[in-house]
This record gives C-alpha cells, sequence and structure tokens, in this order.
C-alpha cells in the first residue's frame, strides 16, 4: 500500500479517537536506523504545502517596527537579565534580524537562542533592512516552511491539526517525509519506520517498505 493511501487510512482511524476539548496536532514521527546525529546531522528548512498556524515572530532590529514585535538595540542590554532571556526565546517561535545587528545578536542571545534552535539564520531570518516588503515575505516564507534538526534517532514534526483536511495533512506529510529522504545521507535506508498520531492518541505505524 502508497505511502499516501497508509497516511488516509491512519487519519481515518485516528479520527474515532475520543474528542477532546482543543485542536489536537498531528505529529509524523519518522524513527531513524543506521544514523549517527552526531556525525551527520540533519538541519533543513521544509516548505509545506498548507500552513496549520501562524506562527509567533519577533525581530531583533534597528528601530521599532509596527508590523512585527520588535527587539531593538536599545532593549538589548535588559537581557543579561537570564530569566527575561529564557522568558523571551519560549514566548516566540521564530527570530528574524538586520543583518548589521547578527554579530550583538549572537553576543546578546546567542547562548538561549542556539540551543533552542531559534537563532536567526541566512536561509530564513536574516533581512537587509527591515521594511514593510522585506519582513512582509520573510513572515510568509516562515509560515510555510518548517525547521528539521535532529537531536536523536526520531524526529518528530508537527504537520497540521485535526481540524484540517485530510488531503492538506497527507500533502504536509509527504512534503516532509521526501525532503528529509533527500537530506538523510543513505535516502530510505536510513528510516526505520514512520508513525503518526494525534496529540492525545498512540501513534500508527506507517510501513515504508
Amino acid at each position: 500500500m502508497e505511502i499516501n493511501e497508509q497516511l488516509k487510512a491512519a487519519l481515518a482511524e485516528l479520527r474515532k479517537s475520543e474528542p477532546r476539548k482543543f485542536k489536537q496536532t498531528i505529529d509524523l514521527i519518522v524513527n531513524l536506523q543506521k544514523f549517527e546525529v552526531k556525525k551527520t546531522p540533519v538541519n533543513i528548512f521544509i516548505k509545506i504545502p498548507h500552513k496549520s498556524k501562524d506562527k509567533k515572530i519577533a525581530g531583533f532590529f534597528e528601530a521599532k517596527s509596527d508590523l512585527i514585535d520588535t527587539i531593538t538595540e536599545m532593549d538589548f542590554k535588559k537581557y543579561n537579565d537570564k530569566k527575561k532571556l529564557k522568558s523571551l526565546v519560549n514566548k516566540y517561535d521564530f527570530f528574524i534580524a538586520q543583518a548589521k545587528l547578527m554579530p550583538k545578536v549572537a553576543t546578546v542571545f546567542g547562548r538561549v537562542l542556539g540551543p533552542a534552535g531559534k537563532m536567526p539564520s541566512p536561509q530564513m531570518g536574516i533581512v537587509l533592512n527591515a521594511d514593510q516588503k522585506s519582513i512582509d515575505e520573510l513572515r510568509e516564507k516562515i509560515n510555510s516552511s518548517m525547521r528539521i534538526r535532529t537531536k536523536e534517532a526520531s524526529i518528530k514534526i508537527a504537520i497540521g491539526k485535526e481540524d484540517m483536511e485530510d488531503e492538506e495533512i497527507i500533502e504536509n506529510a509527504m512534503a516532509v517525509y521526501n525532503e528529509l529522504l533527500k537530506a538523510l545521507p543513505r535516502d530510505k535506508e536510513n528510516i526505520k519506520n514512520v508513525e503518526v498520531k494525534f496529540t492525545m492518541t498512540k501513534p500508527i505505524k506507517i510501513k515504508i517498505r
């Protein structure tokens, strides 16, 4: 059975589970094998066809922006306080920055943003000018992308919410799976199995071979 057919059957099964008082997230879990996380780490951005939610984004800019929550250079010194720094990093999903501020951003925020995987990067989070067009374009790009970093031999990725159409969830899952295959050193050989689950359900296995 094709993977997308299996996903369709799995989603039908998951939808029979007890309804919850919140919209559950749908997770795709990819379990890896014959893969050394430290030797060949995967760190990629994947464009997905259907966004499930807008991400909370903040910007490190020289001047305040009306378009986005802004941390200006003047604000940097208050983040020497570890508690304030931690709560800032937890509050936002994504950070973007003006290129000329990046050295200072790295110095002040790098120790917490780096390990959290939220450091502005050239692929996705750095703009030359903090003008409306640049911010809007980057925001759109961020909201229709997801980042995958391997920290262990199992990757869990939120591919949608339960109120999305099955077709949209399946298209997101396939986009993630296909891009991940390209990024893994040994392609499908590195994948042990794939599972799909709702927040509160047990996972359902998808056979890939």
